[in-house]
């Protein structure tokens, strides 16, 4: 039987030239620097910031920083590093997600009622698992490196994700707090006008969508497969915040023909009266946002809509939502640009050419009228970690583009993120199409 392990050296002294002879060295470092960006979303916040549950949808940040830990040592240190024994065994059951053949879990709707393990708990937790990553990839003979890189990877992005989660989540909380606790500092307001709405031209035909196979992508982006695109025009900016205005002094949300049915349901039950976190004071709309209460600034990308209020919008305007074919199709060639986690406020809005857009990634995550189903040929991986995609495969709507929260590397054009229609606590707006 293995001896129990025992770290070899922390994180906290690894030097990636120390491996460079194995060319393990920027991997590591990769690693490392990602679980410190989680750790520096949350020393923002106090210990109480980190256990409340606003919504059955959104988690505590502490049982985000606990979650991807697990996920690191459910599949990579268990079954891969000799020696390793859990750091709790209850940790197992408190922070999965939704892994069926992982085993038994904490109902979602009750994480905010884990008041145990306390934060600085789940602060050792992570630093367990962290040590014995590094002792994984360090210590680890070249075919086992080789064959776990996939997993690393994965588990990396799942961690950069659950970073994006973080804020969304942290958001929703302080929202509801009658405080209206600022998760950062504020920033001035900006002066910039909006650009003008313009319509780009795109030519219909047979063309390929979904990952080419460079890099690092999720299932769902693949298989890659031909699309048959009628000629269609895309706007050249996100919908933004003065034109939404525009949309509810017009009666937007007092319309029907303007709504589908479940929407308007929802309309009638007075949950969608303006998007998430605006308020209305002295007659002027304000909204809450990461750097807390703040004018609307009309210029600006609308965001937290869901999928059936930007429908709503795109009748309105007399047009409609882009297939997220069309979508991919018109991003392509166009700037990513990087790291989003540290904006203090969403992306300015560059100006567009005569025949591309303005900038497609980055503001806000927008809708599309596609439903999140398989591409053609898509197969779900064995085990465990099949589950992290396929399965979510009904009844959602599929949104690309990144937002202001979206970590590095997650913002290319074939980045497929879904979010049921009703939800609005993403960073999510729209862009309007029109057939040609």
């Amino acid at each position: 039987m293995n001896k129990p392990w025992k770290p070899l050296a922390t994180p906290q002294t690894f030097r990636p030239e120390a491996s460079d002879e194995t060319g393990r060295g920027p991997a590591i470092a990769r690693f490392l620097k990602v679980r410190r960006q989680t750790e520096d979303l949350a020393e923002r916040l106090h210990p109480e910031d980190q256990t409340v549950q606003s919504m059955p949808d959104c988690s505590p940040t502490k049982w985000h920083l606990a979650h991807v830990s697990w996920f690191f040592e459910t599949f990579l240190l268990v079954p891969h590093l000799p020696g390793y024994e859990v750091a709790n065994a209850d940790f197992a059951f408190l922070f999965n997600s939704y892994y069926e053949a992982a085993g038994p879990r904490h109902a979602r709707f009750a994480r905010g009622l884990i008041t145990r393990p306390t934060v600085t708990d789940v602060a050792d937790y992570r630093r367990h698992v962290t040590h014995a990553m590094t002792d994984l990839l360090t210590g680890a003979d070249e075919e086992t490196v080789a064959r776990l890189a996939p997993l690393v990877e994965i588990g990396i992005n799942h961690e950069q994700q659950h970073q994006e989660l973080i804020l969304m989540d942290i958001l929703n909380l302080f929202a509801a707090n009658p405080l209206r606790p600022a998760y950062r500092p504020a920033v001035p307001a900006p002066t910039a006008e909006a650009r003008p709405l313009a319509f780009v031209d795109y030519p219909g035909g047979i063309f390929e969508i979904g990952h080419a196979g460079e890099g690092f992508s999720y299932d769902n982006e693949g298989p890659r497969h031909e699309v048959l695109l009628r000629p269609f025009r895309l706007a050249s900016r996100a919908v933004t915040n003065g034109e939404w205005r525009a949309f509810i002094a017009d009666g937007g949300y007092r319309r029907p023909d303007l709504w589908l049915a479940d929407g308007w349901a929802r309309v009638k039950a007075g949950e969608y009266e303006a998007p998430l976190y605006w308020e209305l004071h002295d007659g002027d709309w304000q909204a809450f946002n990461l750097n807390g209460l703040a004018p609307l600034d009309p210029a600006a990308p609308v965001v937290h809509v869901s999928y059936y209020e930007a429908d709503a919008f795109a009748r309105w305007a007399g047009k409609r939502l882009p297939s997220e074919a069309e979508w991919e199709v018109a991003a392509r060639g166009l700037p990513v640009a990087g790291n989003f986690l540290d904006s203090d406020a969403l992306r300015p809005l560059p100006a567009a050419t005569d025949d591309l857009p303005a900038q497609m990634f980055g503001d806000v995550w927008e809708w599309t009228q596609s439903p999140y189903v398989a591409y053609p040929g898509y197969r779900p991986a064995p085990g465990a970690l099949g589950e992290y995609n396929g399965k979510f495969m009904s009844s959602q709507m599929v949104l690309r583009g990144g937002c202001c929260a979206t970590p590095e590397g997650h913002v290319r054009a074939t980045y497929r993120n879904f979010f049921y229609p009703h939800q609005r606590w993403a960073f999510a707006g729209l862009r309007l199409a029109e057939d040609a």
